[in-house]
């Protein structure tokens, strides 16, 4: 699985690097360093939607208080 961050600097004053350090903290904790790959892009083209997150090519507007939600949802329950 490939969860993609947007680290422009839009989704940055969104909070983009609370989330890409919280989803590091879950991956680790959840031992799914061999099954998720996290990275970052600039710019998604969504800046008004942000932070913007891809999981596999789909498209999810995250924001640091919702980051544990998301990883459980839309993450966690589709590697395990």
């Amino acid at each position: 699985m490939k969860v993609t961050v947007c680290i422009g600097s839009s989704c940055h004053i969104k909070g983009s690097r609370q989330v890409v350090e919280e989803i590091q903290y879950l991956i680790a904790q959840n031992n799914l360093k061999d099954k998720v790959e996290l990275g970052g892009t600039f710019c998604m083209g969504k800046c008004q939607q942000g932070v913007c997150v891809t999981v596999d090519d789909n498209f999810f507007s995250v924001s640091p208080e919702t980051t544990k939600e998301f990883f459980e949802k839309e993450i966690l329950a589709k590697v395990k």
